[in-house]
């Protein structure tokens, strides 16, 4: 291609949504990773697309909400421009509730949904029906939202990188970064900056995920005693995931992975049976502050970041190609200030 004016460095979910964005405004945009689309995190199974709490709102919270809000539209334009499903949909969650005391707390935020979530999602308290795919309730009540959405991570993430092609785009394994540069390199990068920095920026954080056969799809997802189970649109079920800062192998699946089965079986006995097909893990880029890193690079003069999506990366997504889009093409910062990467030096 001609000379880019944008260079995205990492083909994971930030950075390449970061180029379809830019693409989409007409932008040249090129995309480089050595190890080539969804190496990393963006290549897992579980996808859960969950809202923060409609609590304590801050900037975070209403970027998310925005986020969430935006990404039918967003992905559907991929799944048209590329061809290839995301396994996007909106089927809202349920939540078993133990005791009185959760329930008063889900009544409270049921009040500070319909206050925040600006009529286009419930957040309910609801009875069980006790139907196949519903997680035992001991109070015989649930939570309800509708915001919730699931996607397959890594349909996605290929869907995105052959929708950045079809606009006349490149993914590359190697090439000179040209134009305005931006590092979405994930945990790496993260690991790259404490070398730079003196104390730590972010960190890995693995996790483990297994993808079962069973149709539930067009069902809600479920969250169990911190367990996400998603069922997704082709007929299988992920299980996730762990949360491990101690590892030696961040791509290895071992015992932590099988409690996890064993937990989610025990939780709904709709899985009991159902047979494992795959096994995953992977390593998530976490920043120090915990909210996503976007703007200017702190430590490469004249670049930028887009880092630290962590848990949340591919519910953010949507909204932070947007606003990276914002100041790569148009020269508008419209990045929430906790966003700022210095947040995190």
């Amino acid at each position: 291609m001609a000379t880019a004016d944008v260079t995205v460095m990492g083909a994971g979910v930030i950075g390449l949504s970061i180029a379809w964005a830019c693409v989409r405004r007409g932008a040249r945009v090129q995309v480089i990773d050595p190890g080539g689309v969804a190496a990393g995190a963006s290549g897992g199974i579980v996808g859960a697309l969950a809202p923060h709490v409609p609590e304590q709102w801050n900037d975070k919270k209403a970027f998310q909400l925005s986020s969430l809000l935006m990404a039918q539209a967003f992905w559907a334009k991929v799944a048209v421009a590329s061809g290839r499903t995301t396994g996007y949909a909106r089927t809202g969650r349920l939540q078993p509730l133990a005791d009185e005391a959760a329930i008063a707390l889900a009544q409270s935020r049921a009040i500070g949904a319909a206050q925040l979530w600006q009529g286009q999602a419930d957040w309910r308290v609801v009875p069980a029906t006790h139907a196949a795919w519903e997680p035992p309730s001991p109070t015989g009540l649930l939570i309800h939202d509708t915001l919730t959405a699931l996607i397959h991570p890594r349909q996605a993430t290929l869907a995105l990188a052959a929708a950045i092609t079809a606009q006349g785009g490149a993914i590359l394994r190697c090439g000179d970064p040209q134009g305005k540069v931006v590092w979405a390199t994930g945990a790496a990068g993260l690991e790259q900056m404490t070398a730079c920095h003196t104390r730590l920026v972010g960190a890995g954080v693995k996790g483990q995920a297994a993808l079962l056969r069973h149709d539930a799809s067009e069902l809600p997802q479920l969250f169990v005693d911190t367990l996400h189970i998603v069922p997704h649109l082709d007929g299988t079920v992920a299980i996730g995931s762990t949360t491990e800062r101690d590892f030696v192998d961040g791509t290895a699946t071992d015992d932590k992975l099988d409690a996890l089965i064993a937990k989610a079986r025990a939780a709904l006995p709709a899985l009991q049976n159902a047979p494992v097909v795959a096994r995953w893990a992977g390593v998530r880029p976490r920043s120090r502050s915990r909210a996503p890193m976007l703007g200017r690079h702190p430590f490469i003069a004249g670049a930028f970041i887009a880092n630290g999506g962590f848990k949340i990366g591919f519910g953010m997504a949507p909204k932070m190609a947007q606003v990276m889009a914002d100041l790569l093409i148009d020269d508008r910062d419209t990045i929430p200030a906790d966003f700022d990467p210095a947040a995190s030096l």
